[in-house]
């Protein structure tokens, strides 16, 4: 019988036959004790001499990283060993011996290049593991609450003949002799099909051209976008943090496992699960961002400078601790020098990051203290707005001219629109982004052409408001980068199986 490590709570003390391959290897004259993963999770076997006999144990010997085998034998409890758990092997049947593998290394010491070069193999470490199964979570998750909510799930078509926010930014292709763009976004057919249905949502790949190599863009990502009839952007709002609450939730409850492996630290999941969201109208947002205006008691640069001065502490710290190891190491045994050797790895990984940040810090301050009135948040800006929250915020009623034609304006201020942004905190930046739309047809008319765009391809777009409009609201969430701050990921491109990002296309 097959069992699954997954399913091994229900089997202690009983003979179990696990199917998968092997991640690490340990030997001596009479014992082989191999880490040992099956996709659902992972343990440890060992193959002993005495259990096994002269010839199945050579057969264990021969066994390499990534080599595909079954192992039989008694579970036992184990708390010591990977996954909790030890298989005391009496009988292998080995399906192929991998050679040279080539991830043989922390994924630190390997490359980033390198690794994304091998992707189709990097997906097979435990950090990527977990990382997936993040994912795959916040999927369903995702899935649980629409459905609880009402909502239906429609699908808008990839294929479209025209743009949500013009043709920039987007990937142009040929359809039966007719121009055609990859979608960036199923919102104004999911507006249609909310006049249908009430309350929907699409989930589904979207594609955006930019130019772009941050840690948060992709060229390929997943979209998750509702639509709701009658919905004023309060009621958006409203919406937005109940769903990010729900999923956090349900990742801190149901990945537990994935989160240790991935050395998360889970206090400010935790405050987003459970608090409420701070709502911050765009021009006090500029304020605090400049440190022109505190928010709790707080403030944004005096914020940065703190840190900028407790980092160059923390590099003065470890400057000394891997000083006094390196000066240790040749009065240690084997065994010392080789944890001295991977503790000194992690102390210059962290300093690293640390220098990155110390270089960083000025640069964003000055951007904060320059910022102008009217202007987007770049990067560094939502960095530093949100340093002093622990929650993510909501940042709304945005500067007209620069959010989407499609937006409603405030009332009495038409400088300004219903827009609402989610910034998580730490660095993670926006994460939802939304909005009341407009149904005043004149009003959208004057949008579409102080936009630039061609009113024909909107035609369909504009019937929306000509019969039966109704106030309504929606917005859309990319998963990947919900993936990367639940994980807390340096980068997008780990959040999905393989990436597509300017410059990457394979494997």
């Amino acid at each position: 019988m097959h069992h699954y490590i997954s399913d091994f709570r229900k089997h202690i003390g009983h003979e179990v036959t696990v199917k998968g391959w092997v991640i690490n290897i340990r030997t001596s004259k009479t014992n082989c004790f191999f880490d040992f993963r099956d996709g659902t999770g992972f343990t440890q076997c060992v193959v002993s001499l005495e259990n096994v006999g002269e010839e199945a144990f050579e057969a264990a010997k021969s066994l390499t990283l990534e080599s595909s085998v079954a192992f039989t034998g008694i579970l036992i409890r184990n708390e010591k060993n990977l996954g909790g758990y030890e298989i005391q092997v009496n009988k292998l049947h080995i399906y192929h011996l991998s050679e040279g593998y080539p991830i043989t290394k922390e994924d630190k010491e390997m490359g980033v290049d390198f690794l994304s070069d091998k992707r189709h193999l990097w997906l097979r470490s435990r950090r990527q593991w977990a990382i997936m199964r993040v994912r795959n979570e916040l999927i369903m998750s995702i899935h649980d609450f629409f459905q609880n909510e009402g909502f239906v799930q429609m699908d808008a078509p990839i294929l479209t003949g025209n743009a949500c926010e013009g043709t920039t930014d987007l990937f142009a292709t040929e359809f039966f002799g007719r121009d055609a763009y990859l979608s960036q976004s199923g919102q104004l057919y999911g507006e249609a099909m909310a006049m249908a249905m009430n309350k929907i949502y699409t989930f589904g790949p979207t594609f955006r051209a930019e130019k772009s190599n941050t840690p948060r863009h992709l060229s390929e990502f997943w979209m998750i976008e509702p639509e709701m009839a009658f919905y004023t952007n309060e009621d958006n709002m409203n919406l937005i943090e109940r769903f990010i609450q729900h999923v956090i939730g349900r990742v801190l409850f149901r990945c537990r496992t994935e989160l240790e492996t991935l050395e998360r630290d889970v206090t400010g999941l935790q405050k987003a699960a459970t608090r409420n969201f701070p709502r911050i109208q765009y021009v006090d947002a500029i304020k605090i961002l400049r440190g022109e205006m505190d928010y709790n008691g707080k403030n944004c640069i005096q914020a940065q400078k703190d840190d900028l001065a407790a980092i160059e502490t923390r590099l003065q710290e470890i400057e000394a601790d891997i000083k006094a190891r390196q000066e240790a190491m040749p009065t240690l045994s084997k065994g010392q020098v080789k944890f001295y050797e991977a503790k000194i790895l992690a102390l210059q990984s962290e300093q690293r990051d640390l220098e990155e940040k110390a270089r960083n810090i000025p640069k964003w301050i000055e951007s904060a203290l320059n910022f102008e009135d009217g202007n987007d948040f770049g990067n560094s800006d939502e960095t530093v707005l949100t340093r002093i929250f622990d929650t993510p915020i909501m940042v709304f009623n945005w500067p007209t001219k620069i959010k989407s034609f499609y937006m409603k304006e405030v009332e009495g201020n038409p400088d300004y629109v219903k827009g609402v942004d989610l910034l998580a905190p730490d660095g993670f930046g926006e994460v939802v982004g939304g909005s009341e739309r407009e149904t005043d047809i004149n009003v959208l008319l004057r949008k579409i052409d102080e936009h630039g765009l061609d009113r024909n391809v909107f035609e369909w777009y504009l019937d929306l408001r000509r019969f039966g409009s109704v106030p309504h609201a929606g917005f859309g969430l990319g998963l990947e980068r919900l993936v990367r701050w639940c994980c807390n990921l340096p980068h997008v491109r780990e959040t999905i199986p393989f990436q597509r990002r300017y410059g990457r296309i394979e494997p």
